[in-house]
């Protein structure tokens, strides 16, 4: 058996999150996309770790942006959805949607989420319990639809939500209490919301993120998952987009 890895999450511009995935028995060190390039290096730096890979989720710059200067300091694989090799700084590995590789003796399995993006995917390492969801999924919301559809935003997440229910869901951005209001406002009678809601605003307001979530917790508290539909996602989603 591999040895476990460690997930080192930091807060970067805005409201992005950084993640770093680390072998302490190989020293591979994984980025999950690259909202800052410098930060990521002094992150890496910090732990005594080097940068091995890049894993991107989607092409927005907020995601693939530190590409460029990581791999001019580090030279890193970087994989990325095959039919965005375009539109992703420096793609050494393209991959679709069931395949899976190997990273520090770990299985990595591509679930290909469009919605956001018509080249989004999501990297789920089920040995760590983790999925890394990109801009797909968010505590209590998900992504705008800014090239793909309702329907296909409903299938990328109902793929999210068939994972094991205790998968981590690493989501991409702070986004937890402005997606609260406006879920409650799609379920005002959700216990389960109300109450994650008081939650979120203590942890915020200590300064503790709320990601990760779960795949239990969001099918009891997202309203886009529990939608049912993509005829009724797409009424949130457009409900949200003028909120």
């Amino acid at each position: 058996m591999p040895g476990p890895l460690t997930i080192h999450m930091f807060p970067c511009l805005f409201d992005n999150y950084g993640f770093l995935v680390h072998s302490e028995e190989t020293g591979e060190t994984a980025a999950i996309d690259t909202p800052d390039g410098g930060e990521i290096e002094k992150q890496c730096q910090e732990q005594g770790w080097t940068l091995t890979h890049i894993l991107n989720t989607h092409h927005h710059p907020d995601h693939v942006g530190g590409n460029a200067h990581l791999i001019q300091v580090c030279n890193p694989v970087v994989i990325g959805h095959e039919k965005d090799k375009a539109r992703i700084p420096g793609l050494t590995r393209g991959v679709n949607d069931g395949e899976e590789f190997e990273f520090a003796g770990h299985a990595i399995k591509v679930i290909e989420t469009p919605g956001h993006t018509i080249g989004h995917i999501i990297y789920h390492i089920p040995s760590a319990k983790a999925a890394f969801v990109g801009d797909t999924l968010f505590v209590m919301g998900c992504g705008r639809l800014f090239e793909g559809t309702a329907a296909q935003m409903h299938e990328s997440l109902s793929a999210i939500a068939h994972l094991p229910d205790e998968t981590q869901l690493y989501c991409a951005h702070e986004y937890t209490l402005s997606n609260g209001k406006f879920a409650l406002t799609v379920e005002p009678e959700n216990a389960d919301l109300q109450a994650y809601m008081e939650k979120a605003k203590s942890l915020r307001e200590a300064g503790i993120p709320t990601v990760p979530t779960t795949v239990a917790q969001e099918k009891l508290i997202n309203p886009f998952i529990r939608a049912g539909s993509s005829e009724r996602l797409g009424e949130i989603r457009t409900a949200k987009d003028n909120f």
